[in-house]
Protein backbone atom coordinates (compact mmCIF):
# COMPACT_ATOMS: atom_id res chain seq x y z
CA UNK A 1 0.00 0.00 0.00
CA UNK A 2 1.84 3.54 -0.87
CA UNK A 3 -0.19 5.46 1.28
CA UNK A 4 -0.65 6.39 5.20
CA UNK A 5 -3.59 6.18 7.69
CA UNK A 6 -3.09 9.39 9.31
CA UNK A 7 -5.75 8.51 12.03
CA UNK A 8 -9.16 7.71 12.86
CA UNK A 9 -12.26 9.31 11.87
CA UNK A 10 -15.30 9.84 12.83
CA UNK A 11 -17.60 10.09 9.82
CA UNK A 12 -20.25 13.17 10.36
CA UNK A 13 -21.98 15.07 12.67
CA UNK A 14 -25.65 15.72 12.89
CA UNK A 15 -27.93 18.90 14.68
CA UNK A 16 -31.76 19.76 14.10
CA UNK A 17 -33.99 22.20 15.05
CA UNK A 18 -37.80 22.97 15.36
CA UNK A 19 -39.35 26.14 16.54
CA UNK A 20 -36.63 28.67 16.46
CA UNK A 21 -36.83 32.32 14.40
CA UNK A 22 -33.22 31.69 13.02
CA UNK A 23 -32.81 28.42 12.75
CA UNK A 24 -30.33 28.26 10.07
CA UNK A 25 -28.48 30.49 12.10
CA UNK A 26 -28.92 28.09 15.17
CA UNK A 27 -27.28 25.22 13.52
CA UNK A 28 -24.64 26.75 11.99
CA UNK A 29 -23.36 27.73 15.56
CA UNK A 30 -24.50 24.10 16.46
CA UNK A 31 -22.18 22.52 13.34
CA UNK A 32 -19.23 24.48 14.69
CA UNK A 33 -19.47 22.89 18.01
CA UNK A 34 -19.80 19.45 15.68
CA UNK A 35 -16.83 20.29 13.71
CA UNK A 36 -14.56 17.61 14.83
CA UNK A 37 -16.13 15.12 13.78
CA UNK A 38 -16.00 15.96 9.71
CA UNK A 39 -14.20 18.23 8.22
CA UNK A 40 -14.80 17.32 4.44
CA UNK A 41 -17.92 18.92 4.10
CA UNK A 42 -21.01 20.66 5.36
CA UNK A 43 -24.64 21.72 4.71
CA UNK A 44 -28.02 23.06 6.35
CA UNK A 45 -31.25 22.81 4.90
CA UNK A 46 -34.22 24.57 6.61
CA UNK A 47 -38.02 24.68 6.39
CA UNK A 48 -40.20 27.61 6.04
CA UNK A 49 -43.59 27.12 6.38
CA UNK A 50 -43.03 23.68 4.23
CA UNK A 51 -40.61 25.09 1.87
CA UNK A 52 -37.09 23.52 2.02
CA UNK A 53 -34.08 25.64 1.54
CA UNK A 54 -30.71 24.27 1.30
CA UNK A 55 -27.07 25.43 1.57
CA UNK A 56 -24.33 22.60 0.95
CA UNK A 57 -20.43 22.74 0.14
CA UNK A 58 -17.24 21.22 0.50
CA UNK A 59 -15.35 22.33 3.28
CA UNK A 60 -15.38 23.74 6.78
CA UNK A 61 -18.20 24.93 8.04
CA UNK A 62 -16.60 28.30 8.24
CA UNK A 63 -15.79 28.12 4.62
CA UNK A 64 -19.00 26.72 3.44
CA UNK A 65 -20.62 29.84 5.07
CA UNK A 66 -18.19 32.51 4.64
CA UNK A 67 -20.71 34.78 2.79
CA UNK A 68 -23.20 36.05 5.26
CA UNK A 69 -26.06 35.43 2.00
CA UNK A 70 -25.70 31.97 2.09
CA UNK A 71 -27.10 31.79 5.71
CA UNK A 72 -29.81 34.32 5.16
CA UNK A 73 -31.70 32.65 2.58
CA UNK A 74 -32.01 29.60 4.62
CA UNK A 75 -35.28 31.04 6.04
CA UNK A 76 -37.61 29.13 8.57
CA UNK A 77 -38.05 28.19 11.94
CA UNK A 78 -36.51 23.91 11.28
CA UNK A 79 -33.43 23.05 9.97
CA UNK A 80 -30.99 20.15 9.94
CA UNK A 81 -27.22 20.31 9.27
CA UNK A 82 -24.21 18.29 9.02
CA UNK A 83 -20.66 17.73 8.57
CA UNK A 84 -19.36 15.02 6.88
CA UNK A 85 -16.23 12.89 6.63
CA UNK A 86 -16.61 10.41 3.96
CA UNK A 87 -16.60 6.39 5.19
CA UNK A 88 -18.80 5.60 2.38
CA UNK A 89 -18.71 7.60 -0.63
CA UNK A 90 -16.27 9.96 -2.33
CA UNK A 91 -15.73 13.47 -0.68
CA UNK A 92 -17.63 15.61 -3.77
CA UNK A 93 -20.18 17.78 -3.31
CA UNK A 94 -22.86 15.37 -4.93
CA UNK A 95 -22.40 13.57 -0.99
CA UNK A 96 -22.35 16.64 0.94
CA UNK A 97 -25.38 16.11 3.37
CA UNK A 98 -28.20 17.14 3.79
CA UNK A 99 -29.78 15.42 0.87
CA UNK A 100 -32.98 17.12 -0.77
CA UNK A 101 -35.13 14.82 -2.24
CA UNK A 102 -38.26 16.36 -4.13
CA UNK A 103 -41.24 13.94 -5.82
CA UNK A 104 -44.43 14.67 -7.50
CA UNK A 105 -46.36 14.41 -4.24
CA UNK A 106 -43.73 15.33 -1.44
CA UNK A 107 -40.35 16.73 -0.07
CA UNK A 108 -37.57 15.65 2.34
CA UNK A 109 -34.40 16.52 3.48
CA UNK A 110 -32.51 13.73 5.15
CA UNK A 111 -28.67 13.71 6.90
CA UNK A 112 -27.25 10.36 8.12
CA UNK A 113 -23.69 9.66 10.86
CA UNK A 114 -22.98 5.98 10.24
CA UNK A 115 -22.15 3.39 8.12
CA UNK A 116 -24.69 0.69 7.00
CA UNK A 117 -23.81 -2.99 6.48
CA UNK A 118 -25.59 -3.65 3.47
CA UNK A 119 -25.40 -1.44 1.65
CA UNK A 120 -24.37 -3.13 -1.72
CA UNK A 121 -27.06 -5.33 -1.34
CA UNK A 122 -29.61 -3.16 -1.14
CA UNK A 123 -28.57 -0.78 -3.85
CA UNK A 124 -28.19 -3.87 -6.07
CA UNK A 125 -32.08 -4.48 -5.55
CA UNK A 126 -33.28 -0.65 -5.24
CA UNK A 127 -31.53 -0.02 -8.79
CA UNK A 128 -33.26 -3.53 -10.35
CA UNK A 129 -36.29 -1.69 -9.78
CA UNK A 130 -35.81 1.39 -10.98
CA UNK A 131 -33.97 3.26 -8.54
CA UNK A 132 -31.74 5.76 -9.65
CA UNK A 133 -28.97 7.35 -7.33
CA UNK A 134 -27.38 10.50 -7.51
CA UNK A 135 -24.58 10.10 -5.29
CA UNK A 136 -22.37 7.30 -3.57
CA UNK A 137 -22.99 7.69 -0.46
CA UNK A 138 -25.36 4.95 1.51
CA UNK A 139 -27.29 7.74 3.06
CA UNK A 140 -29.53 8.12 -0.22
CA UNK A 141 -30.40 4.19 0.20
CA UNK A 142 -33.03 4.86 2.62
CA UNK A 143 -34.92 7.66 0.71
CA UNK A 144 -35.34 4.60 -1.67
CA UNK A 145 -36.59 2.55 0.89
CA UNK A 146 -38.93 4.81 2.27
CA UNK A 147 -40.08 6.12 -1.50
CA UNK A 148 -40.68 2.56 -2.51
CA UNK A 149 -42.53 1.10 0.50
CA UNK A 150 -46.58 0.83 0.34
CA UNK A 151 -47.42 1.73 3.43
CA UNK A 152 -50.15 4.40 3.65
CA UNK A 153 -48.56 6.52 6.63
CA UNK A 154 -45.24 8.30 5.85
CA UNK A 155 -44.35 7.01 9.47
CA UNK A 156 -44.98 3.69 8.51
CA UNK A 157 -42.87 4.06 5.55
CA UNK A 158 -39.95 5.06 7.85
CA UNK A 159 -40.43 2.78 10.22
CA UNK A 160 -40.17 0.08 7.34
CA UNK A 161 -37.13 1.49 5.99
CA UNK A 162 -35.29 1.71 8.92
CA UNK A 163 -35.66 -2.44 9.94
CA UNK A 164 -34.43 -2.62 6.02
CA UNK A 165 -30.71 -0.83 6.66
CA UNK A 166 -28.73 -3.07 9.01
CA UNK A 167 -25.49 -1.36 10.87
CA UNK A 168 -24.85 1.52 12.26
CA UNK A 169 -27.31 5.06 11.64
CA UNK A 170 -28.57 7.92 13.03
CA UNK A 171 -31.01 9.80 10.73
CA UNK A 172 -32.50 13.28 10.61
CA UNK A 173 -35.25 13.74 8.26
CA UNK A 174 -37.00 17.24 7.89
CA UNK A 175 -40.63 16.74 6.05
CA UNK A 176 -42.92 19.97 5.88
CA UNK A 177 -44.49 19.62 9.13
CA UNK A 178 -42.34 17.65 11.01
CA UNK A 179 -38.77 16.42 12.07
CA UNK A 180 -37.39 13.04 12.66
CA UNK A 181 -34.59 11.64 14.11
CA UNK A 182 -33.95 7.86 14.24
CA UNK A 183 -31.31 5.73 15.76
CA UNK A 184 -29.67 1.80 14.86
CA UNK A 185 -30.97 -0.77 17.48
CA UNK A 186 -27.50 -0.96 18.80
CA UNK A 187 -26.67 3.16 19.23
CA UNK A 188 -23.94 2.68 17.72
CA UNK A 189 -23.89 6.69 17.30
CA UNK A 190 -24.82 9.35 19.99
CA UNK A 191 -28.07 11.23 19.58
CA UNK A 192 -29.25 13.52 22.26
CA UNK A 193 -32.01 15.46 22.77
CA UNK A 194 -32.32 19.46 24.12
CA UNK A 195 -34.63 22.75 24.41
CA UNK A 196 -33.95 25.93 24.28
CA UNK A 197 -35.08 28.66 26.65
CA UNK A 198 -37.80 29.63 23.75
CA UNK A 199 -39.54 25.97 23.80
CA UNK A 200 -36.97 25.51 20.42
CA UNK A 201 -36.54 21.81 20.51
CA UNK A 202 -32.65 20.65 19.15
CA UNK A 203 -31.17 17.33 17.96
CA UNK A 204 -27.81 16.93 18.00
CA UNK A 205 -24.76 14.41 17.71
CA UNK A 206 -23.02 15.52 20.89
CA UNK A 207 -24.47 18.02 23.45
CA UNK A 208 -21.20 19.76 23.49
CA UNK A 209 -23.72 21.65 20.90
CA UNK A 210 -26.49 22.47 23.34
CA UNK A 211 -24.02 24.83 25.77
CA UNK A 212 -22.84 26.74 22.65
CA UNK A 213 -26.16 27.36 21.89
CA UNK A 214 -27.85 27.43 25.47
CA UNK A 215 -30.05 24.50 24.99
CA UNK A 216 -30.48 22.04 28.21
CA UNK A 217 -30.78 18.51 27.75
CA UNK A 218 -33.59 16.80 27.74
CA UNK A 219 -33.00 13.03 26.91
CA UNK A 220 -30.59 10.78 24.61
CA UNK A 221 -32.06 9.12 21.59
CA UNK A 222 -32.70 5.39 22.35
CA UNK A 223 -31.56 2.26 20.56
CA UNK A 224 -34.34 1.40 18.11
CA UNK A 225 -36.15 4.69 19.04
CA UNK A 226 -37.95 6.88 16.64
CA UNK A 227 -38.35 10.68 17.72
CA UNK A 228 -41.08 12.91 15.73
CA UNK A 229 -40.76 16.65 16.88
CA UNK A 230 -43.89 18.79 15.47
CA UNK A 231 -45.98 21.73 16.19
CA UNK A 232 -47.42 20.28 18.89
CA UNK A 233 -44.25 18.91 20.87
CA UNK A 234 -41.69 15.52 20.87
CA UNK A 235 -43.13 12.33 20.35
CA UNK A 236 -41.59 9.16 20.91
CA UNK A 237 -42.26 6.26 19.10
CA UNK A 238 -40.26 2.79 18.80
CA UNK A 239 -39.36 1.16 15.26
CA UNK A 240 -37.86 -2.18 16.81
CA UNK A 241 -38.06 -3.97 19.92
CA UNK A 242 -34.89 -6.39 18.84
CA UNK A 243 -32.06 -3.76 20.43
CA UNK A 244 -28.72 -3.98 22.45
CA UNK A 245 -26.83 -1.07 23.35
CA UNK A 246 -23.42 -1.26 22.25
CA UNK A 247 -22.08 2.21 21.71
CA UNK A 248 -18.96 2.69 19.93
CA UNK A 249 -16.20 2.43 22.83
CA UNK A 250 -14.10 5.06 20.52
CA UNK A 251 -16.88 7.78 20.94
CA UNK A 252 -15.11 8.23 24.38
CA UNK A 253 -11.79 7.31 23.91
CA UNK A 254 -11.05 9.70 20.76
CA UNK A 255 -13.89 10.78 18.68
CA UNK A 256 -16.66 13.27 21.13
CA UNK A 257 -15.42 16.10 22.55
CA UNK A 258 -14.63 16.04 25.99
CA UNK A 259 -17.27 18.41 27.12
CA UNK A 260 -19.76 16.25 25.56
CA UNK A 261 -22.58 14.03 28.04
CA UNK A 262 -22.79 9.98 25.90
CA UNK A 263 -25.44 8.00 27.86
CA UNK A 264 -25.14 9.82 31.02
CA UNK A 265 -21.02 9.60 31.21
CA UNK A 266 -18.98 13.34 30.73
CA UNK A 267 -16.12 12.06 27.72
CA UNK A 268 -13.50 14.00 30.18
CA UNK A 269 -14.80 11.99 33.22
CA UNK A 270 -14.14 8.29 31.36
CA UNK A 271 -10.95 9.52 29.56
CA UNK A 272 -10.06 10.45 33.31
CA UNK A 273 -11.30 6.90 34.14
CA UNK A 274 -8.99 5.68 31.64
CA UNK A 275 -5.88 7.10 32.63
CA UNK A 276 -6.42 6.27 36.17
CA UNK A 277 -6.71 2.64 35.42
CA UNK A 278 -3.95 2.65 32.79
CA UNK A 279 -1.25 3.64 35.81
CA UNK A 280 -2.42 0.55 37.72
CA UNK A 281 -1.90 -1.44 34.90
CA UNK A 282 1.70 0.44 33.86
CA UNK A 283 4.91 -1.42 35.40
CA UNK A 284 7.57 0.98 35.22
CA UNK A 285 9.64 3.20 36.86
CA UNK A 286 9.24 7.09 35.38
CA UNK A 287 9.75 10.45 36.36
CA UNK A 288 6.94 12.69 34.79
CA UNK A 289 3.47 12.22 32.66
CA UNK A 290 2.70 13.41 29.35
CA UNK A 291 -0.21 13.51 27.60
CA UNK A 292 -0.33 13.79 24.00
CA UNK A 293 -2.31 17.58 22.61
CA UNK A 294 -5.32 17.51 22.51
CA UNK A 295 -7.17 13.99 23.11
CA UNK A 296 -5.32 12.28 25.73
CA UNK A 297 -5.05 15.49 28.14
CA UNK A 298 -7.91 13.89 30.27
CA UNK A 299 -6.38 10.67 30.23
CA UNK A 300 -2.91 11.92 31.54
CA UNK A 301 -4.35 13.93 34.02
CA UNK A 302 -5.85 10.68 35.24
CA UNK A 303 -2.36 9.07 35.37
CA UNK A 304 -0.90 11.33 37.04
CA UNK A 305 -3.36 11.59 39.72
CA UNK A 306 -2.92 8.04 39.96
CA UNK A 307 0.57 7.24 40.02
CA UNK A 308 1.66 10.52 41.68
CA UNK A 309 3.62 11.50 39.18
CA UNK A 310 3.51 14.87 38.17
CA UNK A 311 1.73 16.08 34.66
CA UNK A 312 4.02 18.05 32.58
CA UNK A 313 3.52 19.86 29.44
CA UNK A 314 6.35 18.43 27.47
CA UNK A 315 4.41 18.29 24.63
CA UNK A 316 2.97 21.48 22.58
CA UNK A 317 0.43 21.69 19.53
CA UNK A 318 0.57 23.99 17.38
CA UNK A 319 -3.11 25.18 16.99
CA UNK A 320 -3.07 27.57 13.97
CA UNK A 321 -1.81 24.62 11.41
CA UNK A 322 -3.34 23.79 8.33
CA UNK A 323 -5.44 20.77 8.25
CA UNK A 324 -2.44 17.98 6.92
CA UNK A 325 -3.34 15.72 4.09
CA UNK A 326 -0.96 12.31 2.87
CA UNK A 327 2.37 13.93 2.35
CA UNK A 328 4.63 12.38 -0.68
CA UNK A 329 7.73 12.00 0.74
CA UNK A 330 8.97 11.13 4.32
CA UNK A 331 10.63 14.07 4.56
CA UNK A 332 7.78 16.34 4.10
CA UNK A 333 5.76 13.85 6.59
CA UNK A 334 8.51 14.31 9.38
CA UNK A 335 8.17 18.01 8.65
CA UNK A 336 4.28 17.96 8.99
CA UNK A 337 5.06 16.07 12.28
CA UNK A 338 7.11 18.90 13.83
CA UNK A 339 4.76 21.75 12.50
CA UNK A 340 1.88 20.39 14.65
CA UNK A 341 3.69 19.06 17.77
CA UNK A 342 6.80 20.53 19.51
CA UNK A 343 8.44 18.80 22.21
CA UNK A 344 9.54 21.28 25.44
CA UNK A 345 13.42 20.23 26.11
CA UNK A 346 13.78 22.13 29.48
CA UNK A 347 10.74 19.82 30.81
CA UNK A 348 11.35 16.34 29.32
CA UNK A 349 15.31 16.00 29.25
CA UNK A 350 16.76 13.83 31.60
CA UNK A 351 13.43 12.70 32.69
CA UNK A 352 12.16 9.09 32.66
CA UNK A 353 8.52 9.89 30.05
CA UNK A 354 5.45 8.07 30.00
CA UNK A 355 4.00 9.39 27.03
CA UNK A 356 -0.15 9.03 27.48
CA UNK A 357 -1.87 8.77 24.26
CA UNK A 358 -5.47 7.58 23.26
CA UNK A 359 -4.71 4.94 20.60
CA UNK A 360 -2.34 3.68 18.23
CA UNK A 361 -3.45 3.17 14.68
CA UNK A 362 -0.26 2.87 12.02
CA UNK A 363 2.38 3.63 14.43
CA UNK A 364 3.97 6.19 12.57
CA UNK A 365 2.57 8.89 14.40
CA UNK A 366 3.95 7.68 17.92
CA UNK A 367 7.07 6.41 16.31
CA UNK A 368 7.60 10.46 15.32
CA UNK A 369 6.44 11.59 18.75
CA UNK A 370 8.96 9.20 20.65
CA UNK A 371 11.60 10.65 18.46
CA UNK A 372 10.80 14.21 19.13
CA UNK A 373 10.93 13.52 23.01
CA UNK A 374 14.10 11.76 22.69
CA UNK A 375 15.70 14.52 20.73
CA UNK A 376 14.56 17.15 23.55
CA UNK A 377 16.73 15.12 25.85
CA UNK A 378 13.94 12.36 26.97
CA UNK A 379 16.22 9.74 29.30
CA UNK A 380 13.54 6.85 28.65
CA UNK A 381 10.25 7.12 26.90
CA UNK A 382 7.33 4.42 28.17
CA UNK A 383 4.21 4.91 26.06
CA UNK A 384 0.80 4.48 27.35
CA UNK A 385 -2.39 4.20 25.62
CA UNK A 386 -5.80 4.90 27.13
CA UNK A 387 -7.23 1.95 24.90
CA UNK A 388 -6.33 -1.74 23.73
CA UNK A 389 -5.03 -2.41 20.57
CA UNK A 390 -6.68 -1.54 17.48
CA UNK A 391 -6.75 -4.99 15.62
CA UNK A 392 -9.64 -5.03 13.83
CA UNK A 393 -11.58 -3.14 11.33
CA UNK A 394 -14.74 -0.74 11.97
CA UNK A 395 -18.08 -1.18 9.66
CA UNK A 396 -20.39 0.90 11.55
CA UNK A 397 -19.18 4.21 10.76
CA UNK A 398 -15.31 4.67 11.20
CA UNK A 399 -12.64 5.05 7.99
CA UNK A 400 -10.76 1.85 9.29
CA UNK A 401 -12.19 -1.54 7.10
CA UNK A 402 -8.87 -3.16 6.49
CA UNK A 403 -6.71 -4.90 8.97
CA UNK A 404 -3.39 -4.04 7.35
CA UNK A 405 -4.37 -0.50 8.31
CA UNK A 406 -3.57 -1.38 11.82
CA UNK A 407 -0.35 -1.96 13.47
CA UNK A 408 -1.55 -4.06 16.62
CA UNK A 409 -3.40 -6.70 13.87
CA UNK A 410 -0.40 -7.58 12.50
CA UNK A 411 2.21 -7.16 15.59
CA UNK A 412 2.64 -8.31 18.92
CA UNK A 413 2.88 -5.72 21.46
CA UNK A 414 7.13 -6.09 21.80
CA UNK A 415 7.30 -5.84 18.03
CA UNK A 416 4.99 -2.72 18.10
CA UNK A 417 7.21 -0.95 20.95
CA UNK A 418 10.18 -2.05 18.54
CA UNK A 419 8.69 -0.30 16.02
CA UNK A 420 7.88 2.91 17.56
CA UNK A 421 11.02 2.84 19.05
CA UNK A 422 9.86 3.48 22.78
CA UNK A 423 11.48 1.99 25.90
CA UNK A 424 8.39 0.23 27.06
CA UNK A 425 4.46 -0.12 25.90
CA UNK A 426 1.16 -0.23 27.63
CA UNK A 427 -2.13 -0.71 26.81
CA UNK A 428 -5.22 -0.20 28.50
CA UNK A 429 -7.17 -3.30 29.30
CA UNK A 430 -10.72 -4.67 27.56
CA UNK A 431 -12.03 -4.84 31.09
CA UNK A 432 -10.14 -1.72 32.23
CA UNK A 433 -11.75 0.40 29.34
CA UNK A 434 -15.25 -1.29 30.31
CA UNK A 435 -14.87 -0.30 34.15
CA UNK A 436 -13.42 2.94 33.04
CA UNK A 437 -16.22 4.55 31.20
CA UNK A 438 -18.98 2.68 33.46
CA UNK A 439 -22.03 2.50 31.60
CA UNK A 440 -25.04 1.98 33.96
CA UNK A 441 -26.06 -1.32 32.06
CA UNK A 442 -26.47 -4.69 31.86
CA UNK A 443 -25.78 -5.14 28.35
CA UNK A 444 -23.00 -7.01 27.57
CA UNK A 445 -19.71 -5.43 27.65
CA UNK A 446 -20.94 -2.34 29.54
CA UNK A 447 -22.97 -1.10 26.72
CA UNK A 448 -19.91 -0.46 24.51
CA UNK A 449 -18.62 -1.92 20.88
CA UNK A 450 -15.28 -2.85 21.62
CA UNK A 451 -15.21 -5.14 18.40
CA UNK A 452 -12.17 -2.93 17.02
CA UNK A 453 -10.34 -4.53 19.98
CA UNK A 454 -11.79 -8.04 20.33
CA UNK A 455 -13.10 -8.75 16.78
CA UNK A 456 -16.38 -9.64 18.36
CA UNK A 457 -19.23 -7.75 16.43
CA UNK A 458 -22.67 -7.02 17.95
CA UNK A 459 -24.06 -7.64 14.92
CA UNK A 460 -24.08 -9.55 11.38
CA UNK A 461 -21.65 -7.71 8.77
CA UNK A 462 -23.56 -8.93 5.77
CA UNK A 463 -22.30 -7.00 2.93
CA UNK A 464 -18.56 -7.00 4.64
CA UNK A 465 -18.37 -10.54 5.92
CA UNK A 466 -16.26 -11.56 3.23
CA UNK A 467 -14.13 -8.77 3.72
CA UNK A 468 -13.63 -9.41 7.06
CA UNK A 469 -12.94 -12.79 6.91
CA UNK A 470 -9.88 -11.72 3.70
CA UNK A 471 -8.65 -8.46 6.18
CA UNK A 472 -8.07 -12.05 8.89
CA UNK A 473 -5.44 -13.55 6.47
CA UNK A 474 -3.85 -10.35 5.97
CA UNK A 475 -0.49 -9.72 7.24
CA UNK A 476 1.74 -6.78 6.85
CA UNK A 477 4.88 -5.43 8.07
CA UNK A 478 5.75 -1.75 9.50
CA UNK A 479 9.12 -2.54 9.86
Amino acid sequence: MTYEVKSLNEECGLFGIWGHPQAAQVTYFGLHSLQHRGQEGAGVLSNDDGVLLRHRDTGLVSEVFNNPADLEKLTGQAAIGHVRYATAGEASIDNIQPFHFKFYDMEFGLAHNGNLTNTQTLKKELEHNGAIFSSSSDTEILAHLIRRSHNPNFIGKVKEALNTVKGGFAYLLMLEDKLIAALDPNGFRPLSIGQMANGAIVVSSETCAFEVIGAKWLRDVKPGELVVIDEDGIHYDTYTDDTQLAICSMEYIYFSRPDSVIHGVNVHTARKNTGRRLAQEFQHEADIVVGVPNSSLSAASGFSEESGLPNEMGLIKNQYTQRTFIQPTQELREQGVRMKLSAVSSIVEGKRVVMVDDSIVRGTTSRRIVQLLREAGAAEVHVAIASPPLKYPCFYGIDIQTRWELIAANHEVEEVRQIIGADSLTYLSIDGLIDSIGLETDAPNGGLCVAYFDGDYPTPLYDYEERYLESLKEKTSFY
